[in-house]
């Protein structure tokens, strides 16, 4: 493939993306505002040899990713926030039965059926196990049209490499807008599966995949097995960091508030203040030991200020990973209610004052 750009919606990144890691399968059920997605992959991936199909239903297009996952298939869906809990029951199955499968939620306000609007208020719903049982997503948060593009790809070797769920997480805005992308060759990894997936046992012994274990001992191996994979996702944490160690505040956000925060980073700096700017990028594992770094470094007091389109979520994956160590301010946005980037300059400032106030 030679580079080329092109102007695309957020959720068409996404979909190159999948047909860039090969994905022969989609499963999905329409909802807004991610339909441009399943749009796109009924024209584009029946073109390239793959199989698109329209669930019935939520519950239907995760089982069908499940059974396709199963075999071995590079296979997705993608949904928006009520369509995602109707599949929460599958999800653990899929991770119990040790799946790669690639979940699309681009965002969109709630509780309950809500409104089309972007919201992050899925934060927890993704990074802390939406269904029951002790498991994980492994949980990427583009913020632009080329990182859904070179994610989404990425997902499916990540996916493959740890035999494990991947979640990308994306919102209506992200979804909706359009900017460049720059389309272009992505190396992506394939890793065996001669060793577990349900191809049909012609030649070879019988093979298959539970997630039952009545034996008590079986299944504490089986979920210590399962905690271990997440400590070694560790190793492909991403973030986006620009601080120095003259810096006192701290704006940490992800997906697109993050694009507005950073503007409202650089303004400060500008004007002369010191600032910094942190985005995680992978959700879950959640970058702790990056945030660890910062506070040994800093030469100052730090803050902590965390914007997010929700009541307040990822704040307290950041307060963990602080450990008492610097202030964590909450700049909460309920879903739909977008700030523009002089509204968390203001805040920022409220607290510089605070900081430059205090008695030394």
């Amino acid at each position: 493939m030679k580079t080329k750009k092109i102007l695309v919606k957020g959720v068409e990144a996404i979909a190159l993306g999948a047909l860039e890691a090969e994905c022969k399968c989609y499963f999905g059920y329409p909802i807004t505002p991610q339909n441009d997605i399943p749009e796109f992959m009924a024209r584009e991936l029946p073109k390239r040899g793959g199989v698109f199909l329209q669930a019935e239903s939520e519950l239907a297009a995760i089982n069908m990713l499940l059974g396709a996952c199963a075999t071995g298939t590079r296979a997705m869906t993608t949904s928006s926030s009520p369509g995602i809990s109707l599949m929460c029951e599958g999800f653990s199955y899929i991770a119990a039965l040790e799946l790669p499968a690639v979940i699309v939620n681009v965002m969109r306000g709630g509780p309950g059926l809500g409104g089309i609007e972007a919201s992050q208020g899925d934060y927890f719903q993704a990074v802390k196990g939406s269904g029951h049982g002790d498991f994980h997503f492994l949980v990427l948060a583009p913020y632009n049209a080329q990182e859904a593009y070179e994610l989404t790809a990425k997902a499916f070797e990540l996916a493959e490499k740890y035999r494990n769920p991947i979640m990308i997480l994306s919102d209506a805005i992200l979804g909706q807008m359009k900017e460049p992308l720059v389309l272009k060759k992505l190396k992506i990894k394939k890793y065996p599966k001669d060793d577990w997936a349900l191809t049909g046992a012609k030649g070879r012994p019988s093979r298959f995949l539970r997630s039952l274990f009545l034996d008590a001992q079986e299944l504490k191996e089986m979920n210590i097995k399962l905690m271990k994979k997440y400590k070694a996702m560790q190793k492909d944490i991403k973030f986006e960091s620009d601080i120095s160690e003259e810096d006192n505040i701290i704006v940490v956000a992800f997906g697109s508030i993050a694009r507005i925060a950073k503007e409202a980073v650089n303004n400060l700096r500008e004007k002369g203040y010191s600032v910094g700017y942190f985005r995680p990028i992978t959700l879950f594992p959640f970058p702790e030991k990056p945030i660890k770094k910062i506070i040994e470094k800093a030469k100052k007091p730090l803050k902590f200020i965390v914007p997010e389109l929700n009541c307040g979520q990822m704040i307290e994956d950041v307060r963990l990973a602080v450990e008492g160590r610097a202030s964590v301010i909450s700049l909460p946005y309920p879903p739909s209610v977008i700030p523009f980037p002089e509204e968390i300059e203001k805040e920022i400032k409220k607290c510089l004052n605070s900081l430059s106030s205090r008695k030394v």
